[in-house]
């Protein structure tokens, strides 16, 4: 077993779980919100290594500004003076569902072929997916969709929203992840920010739990003081304990601190290896559990801290963080 010295040789990369006991899948630790207006923050996240970029025609784009911002997007992903982002990188935040701007966004985001997933903005119910999937109709390529949440009716329909398959016949579209618009809950609530974070701790793991439950991703809030690294670092972690898959981020600096945030530690790995070894040395006495020492502590390792283990192994493998 090795691991590396550094998780920062596996920032900028989608990471790819693979493992015995899981399913392939991509996790985007970090998605990089890019507003779709400003020339300038286009050709920006050409420098930027997020995971992916959600390029935004709702909350970051005045009502005045909604045509030229689609224009403006559908000209920088079909006009390839630069490397582009590969369309598993490409996502696009439409407006909402029974907004003036929400058809002609989705229109206009399926017309560019770079764009697989749609990040659908307060949703309510299974009925906004649907009345998405009238939008885009039958077609050949799968259309990914990130529901964000982000009200009491939309946390209190978490089971109809992360449980929802396409209705029509020829669809394409799917809900791949859920993600938390930590801003507008609290508008919607009236629930009042706190630098701890303590009242938002009950819809974050409803989020996260019923992503888990329905093999969605789970994309954490975005951390708005942006200038506030250890806040942001904090704010990771305990994301990671909840069980989200990733963060949003609204600047570039915060894009490598959430990607280190969400990769094992070296010392997370060192656990793992020596969790799964010890199970594999126990498994040839015929026997389903053992004591593992760590320092002061005696721990009963058995099946699901086993799991648990190679899921880390399995994640930091792919990081290149981690090698048999």
């Amino acid at each position: 077993m090795r691991t590396c010295p550094s998780r920062s040789a596996a920032r900028g990369s989608t990471v790819r779980l693979e493992a015995s006991s899981l399913s392939l899948a991509n996790i985007d630790v970090n998605c990089g919100l890019v507003p779709s207006n400003v020339e300038r923050m286009l050709a920006k996240s050409l420098q930027t290594p997020a995971d992916r970029f959600i390029f935004d025609l709702e909350d970051s784009v005045a009502d005045a500004q909604k045509d030229e911002a689609r224009s403006m997007l559908s000209t920088f992903l079909n006009v390839r003076l630069a490397p582009l982002p590969l369309p598993e990188r490409v996502a696009v935040r439409v407006n909402a569902v029974g907004t003036p701007y929400f058809e002609q966004d989705i229109r206009a985001a399926l017309e560019l072929s770079s764009v697989r997933t749609i990040v659908l903005p307060k949703v309510l119910g299974a009925h906004d997916l649907s009345a998405l999937e009238r939008v885009v109709g039958a077609r050949k390529a799968p259309l990914n969709v990130v529901a964000s949440i982000e009200s009491a009716a939309a946390l209190m329909g978490l089971r109809d929203i992360a449980g929802w398959k396409a209705q029509l016949s020829g669809s394409r579209v799917r809900v791949a992840a859920l993600l938390f618009a930590a801003e507008d809950y609290c508008a919607d609530t009236r629930v009042q920010r706190t630098p701890s974070g303590e009242e938002l701790v009950f819809p974050r793991t409803s989020i996260a739990i019923a992503a888990r439950a329905y093999g969605l991703q789970s994309i954490d809030m975005v951390h708005v003081d942006y200038k506030n690294t250890e806040g942001l670092i904090q704010e990771c972690q305990s994301a990671r304990r909840l069980g989200f898959d990733g963060k949003q981020a609204i600047h570039p600096d915060q894009v490598p601190i959430i990607q280190e945030q969400f990769l094992p530690t070296p010392q997370e790995i060192d656990r793992a290896a020596k969790i799964v070894q010890g199970m594999d040395r126990a498994k040839l006495q015929a026997r389903g559990s053992y004591a593992l020492k760590t320092g002061n502590r005696t721990e009963m390792i058995d099946a699901p801290m086993v799991k648990q283990a190679q899921i880390t192994l399995a994640f930091a493998r792919a990081a290149g963080l981690y090698t048999d």
